[in-house]
């Protein structure tokens, strides 16, 4: 029980104000929150056992390939910004079905989420947490903390979809995810640390 409070105050409090909170604030701005909530819960759930797995099993070892892991999600993000920008041509009509399209929306918010969090420091967190507590309390704590932070930020960019204009949130959600990239790019490549 202490491992999973403990996680889940730990990663509550690492994921306020994180990238992962702009991510889920964008991604309820275009698709509907619940279909976003379970996008990141399934993408946390599983990077969370991972780092568990990593904490519990290798430990430390894990750091020496952070700066990789940081560079291809850094890559993958700037793709996500180009499609972001590719879906220009949508009419009203269809962006409607695909704001409305949940097995799509839970598709694209969990891989985001996963990408994301690949070398992020509430994956840091976690396998530190699992290192000295137990797996399974840090898991499911951990994964709680990070989606009710997130949940948050999902009501905030539920509210803000509806009242701002498709094109002034597809043009900042492609900045966002070109912004994520170039840092976890240089992030990856040493260059803040």
């Amino acid at each position: 029980m202490y491992a999973f409070l403990l996680s889940t105050a730990v990663i509550f409090v690492a994921e306020l104000g994180d990238k992962s909170q702009l991510m889920a604030m964008t991604f309820a701005a275009r698709y509907r929150a619940r279909d976003v909530l379970i996008g990141i819960t399934i993408a946390t759930a599983i990077v969370h056992l991972a780092s568990v797995g990593i904490g519990y099993f290798i430990g430390d070892a894990f750091a020496e390939y952070q700066g990789i892991i940081a560079i291809v999600a850094g890559v993958a993000f700037i793709g996500f910004a180009a499609w972001t920008l590719r879906g220009d041509e949508l009419s009203d009509e269809e962006a409607n079905k695909v704001r409305h399209a949940t097995g799509a929306a839970i598709l694209a918010v969990g891989v985001a989420f996963f990408l994301a969090e690949l070398g992020d420091k509430t994956m840091l967190a976690t396998i530190t947490l699992a290192t000295q507590e137990g797996w399974l309390g840090t898991w499911i704590g951990s994964t709680l903390g990070m989606v009710v932070a997130d949940a948050l930020a999902i009501g905030v960019g539920a509210v803000l979809g509806r009242k701002l204009p498709e094109k002034f949130i597809k043009y900042g959600a492609a900045t966002l995810f070109a912004l994520f990239g170039i840092v976890m790019i240089l992030e990856g490549a040493g260059v803040f640390g």
